[in-house]
């Protein structure tokens, strides 16, 4: 006997009509209101990802030559002194969900400007609250003990360093500030920066120095660092590309990539 059933069709139009009619019609508005508040959410979650984890930063100034170059794009760990509530460092001192536990000497930390909120610095962690920091012929001494530095070959560092730089007549120190290991620069022949008067450090403030030590504007000009300023601690460069840009106030002055920084990690 034949069989009359009709085979079940997946794909018959009339099932899938049915189907799509049971699907709600967003309006116009409705999807505005919709794609509004999902990018809402992610504009949300990423500004909050900055607020409170990691953000990044361009380095626009040789302050801290050769530890950060020009043109360097790092990663600044917003949490290394502990967790924020979000944006609650945008208009006052942040509030900590934990910690807070404080900067330790050698750090590189960024950190808003004491004279210009505004504006972001970025500089390593000489002198902690209650210590003495001063510089006699261009030796830094913390509580009365210098700070160690056994000079090193620069002939590499000079390779990779800004043209503006290569004029002058640097030394070049392995320096170990705190549990840090770095390289600082002194030019020999500025006579300027080679000393500064014993300052003590007050409670909860920052002395705050460039490795570049002779074409650093830092502590030994406007201060200190209150805690309330530091945003977090520099970790590591993710790029380098200096490009002189015509209107830019940054210091670049030729074009210049350097792959072999992308990875390296700040000490």
């Amino acid at each position: 006997m034949e069989n009359t059933t009709a085979p079940e069709n997946k794909e018959n139009p009339e099932v899938i009509a049915v189907a799509d009619t049971n699907k709600p019609v967003l309006s116009k508005k409705e999807k505005f209101i919709k794609e509004f508040k999902s990018f809402t959410f992610i504009i949300i979650g990423v500004l909050a990802f900055r607020s409170v984890l990691f953000e990044p930063f361009k380095i626009p100034s040789g302050s801290m030559i050769p530890t950060l170059l020009i043109g360097d794009f790092i990663i600044v760990n917003k949490f290394s002194y502990g967790f924020k509530v979000p944006f609650s460092d945008w208009f006052s001192d942040p509030t900590y969900v934990t910690g807070p536990s404080k900067p330790e000497r050698g750090d590189v930390i960024v950190f808003k400007y004491p004279k210009n909120p505004d504006l972001n610095y970025i500089k390593r962690v000489v002198g902690l609250p209650g210590d003495t920091v001063e510089v006699i012929d261009k030796v830094v001494y913390v509580n009365g003990s210098p700070i160690e530095a056994k000079e090193t070959d620069g002939k590499k560092i000079l390779e990779d360093m800004d043209e503006k730089y290569k004029q002058y007549n640097f030394k070049f120190f392995e320096t170990h500030t705190g549990k840090a290991t770095h390289i600082s620069q002194i030019d020999v022949d500025n006579v300027y920066n080679a000393n500064f008067y014993r300052t003590v450090i007050p409670q909860n403030q920052y002395f705050v120095m460039g490795d570049n030590r002779d074409f650093s504007a830092d502590s030994r000009v406007w201060g200190t660092v209150p805690f309330g300023n530091i945003k977090g601690k520099a970790i590591a460069i993710w790029f380098s590309l200096s490009i002189p840009w015509p209107f830019s106030q940054d210091e670049q002055e030729a074009w210049s990539f350097r792959p072999w920084r992308i990875g390296k990690i700040i000490d």
